[in-house]
């Protein structure tokens, strides 16, 4: 059985099949009016009937686009210049205990070696700021420029690069990462 669901296009009116998991996913991406009641009745009706091959549900849906720009997601504005840039750099390192600058957040990481670096600071248990440089191009320079180091992920700690993926790994497993944390107060001992 193919459980299937209709959405209907609120500028051209035209309807779209959609399946379960489309459908579901649509209606994470869109403002969705819809009755909630109504779909599990739907739901419960489709699994019990196996004769029928499909079923139809309208859904009426308005894309976010659609709306006021107010509402809509805004990205920061990033420096234009490599002066800017690093001037940008040394704030941030200056103003955060430990910063890190990775390719992705703590949360997605976009690489392997951010995402162990990411790996360490958390086993480490410290709390860490951190900057995704795939978003900005001039950070993701102005930073190989400031450390004068030629990789990307980047740990500074008190304002003082650490290193890259490398270098924070082995001091992770010898010890010396959470010392340096301890030496900063950022660790209780």
């Amino acid at each position: 059985m193919i459980l299937s669901f209709f959405s209907i296009d609120q500028k051209s009116g035209v309807p779209t099949l959609l399946s379960l998991c489309h459908f579901l996913h649509q209606a994470a991406y869109f403002e969705t009016i819809l009755d909630l009641s109504m779909l599990s009745k739907v739901l419960r009706s489709s699994l019990s009937l196996k004769a029928r091959p499909s079923l139809s549900f309208n859904v009426l849906s308005r894309h976010l686009c659609d709306t006021h720009d107010d509402f809509k997601p805004k990205k920061a504005a990033g420096p234009e210049g490599m002066e800017e840039a690093v001037a940008m750099i040394e704030k941030q390192v200056k103003e955060h205990d430990i910063m890190l600058y990775m390719k992705g957040t703590p949360s997605q990481p976009q690489c392997g070696f951010s995402m162990q670096a990411v790996r360490i600071l958390n086993a480490t248990g410290v709390d860490f700021s951190s900057v995704n440089v795939l978003e900005y191009g001039a950070i993701r320079e102005g930073v190989k420029q400031y450390s004068q180091w030629p990789t990307i992920p980047q740990l500074y700690v008190k304002g003082e690069f650490v290193g890259g993926c490398d270098i924070m790994t082995t001091m992770f497993q010898e010890g010396e990462l959470e010392s340096l944390m301890k030496e900063h107060n950022l660790l209780e001992e």
